[in-house]
């Protein structure tokens, strides 16, 4: 089998690297036979590379095409041509491929092509393909997860150090835990894509990365660490769902949990997912969730299952509309503490300018802290 790679990058020189090292029987004749990079300059890197997309889609002899190039475009188009051409694709790329999902996948079973996308979420961690397994036997019903090793880092430090989040976030983009620009990570949008993606994996809904509340930790402080410990909770930043008679749910928020609890042990650079069923009960998977071999890991692990003819059948997943999840208390930082007295929300003040609510829906909290008008302001669940 004949492979191409888009995008010889950290990812691509990872699974470069992995199939051409490969020596088990596994791997047989799968192969790269072009690499797809930006520049002509690029092209020293390895024979193999060219500039021209085109080189790639017109090969008849190329069965799968890898995309690792990231972002939305030109993946997108690059993608979708290969699936219309009939090519296997697998991508890397969790932005994409949560946008597009509806698009995609409907335009792969169309072709009878597979689009498989493991490598997207929780890096080397092989989420997509235990849900696909647990899903054999029962209905998922819930799932819940640090998706993200870059924010994690960062509050693990904050946590056992003491440190201000913006020492930390400068620590993780030395150690190349961080990009230079980490709005991503530090927003969550990271993880609402990868919220997403397992929406789609779990509970076969389509899911629009935009629906999802998303609360990152970019205004976290050394205070809502202190209120946390006084009260043997940890802080992580979760993504999390759940479907029920009232409908699907699914948001990203962190989250100040139990001290106990195995999520809160998870600390560095590591992803964390755990999910629920009715006779497996809870499961949970713990690795890197980044990183060039890790994620290549997962891709190849990709190109395996297409060549053994095996794909994501996604022909029963529907459009879905969100639903509040249950009822939360919500510890808040502000500075319109009260704004959100007058709302009648607040529950009691446990701090200067922080405050635990009564229990409340999502999407009221949500509303009121973008109407609060408070650059600064801080939100967090809390499990008491």
């Amino acid at each position: 089998m004949k492979v191409a790679l888009l995008g010889f990058g950290v990812v691509g020189s990872g699974v470069a690297k992995i199939v051409d090292g490969a020596e088990n029987d596994e791997m047989g004749d799968i192969s790269i036979k072009k690499i797809l990079v930006h520049t002509p300059a690029k092209m020293r890197q390895d024979p193999r590379c060219v500039v021209d997309i085109n080189e790639i889609l017109d090969d008849p002899e190329i069965d799968v095409v890898c995309e690792c190039i990231g972002g939305l475009e030109p993946a997108h188009t690059y993608v979708k041509e290969a699936l219309e051409r009939g090519k296997s694709c697998i991508t890397s790329n969790k932005k994409m491929i949560a946008s597009f999902a509806s698009e995609l996948f409907p335009l792969a079973q169309e072709k009878g092509v597979a689009l498989a996308y493991e490598s997207s979420v929780g890096g080397g961690i092989p989420w997509i393909a235990n849900i696909e397994r647990i899903r054999r036997l029962e209905e998922v019903k819930s799932f819940r997860g640090i998706f993200n090793g870059t924010t994690n880092y960062i509050l693990s430090a904050m946590d056992q150090e003491g440190s201000d989040f913006a020492e930390c976030l400068q620590k993780a983009q030395e150690l190349g835990y961080a990009e230079a620009d980490p709005s991503d990570d530090i927003d969550g949008f990271d993880v609402r894509y990868k919220v997403a993606l397992s929406c789609l994996a779990a509970f076969r809904r389509y899911v629009k990365p935009e629906d999802i509340i998303t609360w990152g930790v970019r205004r976290i402080s050394k205070q809502d660490f202190i209120w946390a410990k006084d009260h043997k909770l940890s802080i992580k930043l979760v993504g999390q769902a759940r479907e029920n008679k009232g409908g699907l749910s699914a948001y990203v928020l962190p989250l100040m949990f139990r001290n106990d609890h195995l999520l809160s042990n998870v600390s560095a650079n590591f992803n964390a997912l755990e999910l629920d069923s009715a006779n497996l009960g809870t499961a949970a998977f713990v690795g890197q969730g980044a990183g060039s071999l890790p994620t290549a890991h997962a891709l190849v692990q990709d190109i395996l299952d297409v060549n053994e003819g095996r794909r994501l059948d996604m022909s029963q997943a529907k459009p879905a509309e969100l639903k509040d999840p249950e009822a939360a208390s919500y510890y808040l930082r502000t500075k319109q503490g009260e704004f959100f007295d007058q709302a009648g929300v607040i529950k009691e003040q446990v701090g200067k300018d922080a405050y635990v609510t009564k229990p409340l829906p999502l999407s009221r909290i949500n509303d009121l802290a973008k109407q609060a008008g408070d650059d600064g302001l801080f939100l967090a669940e809390v499990e008491l």
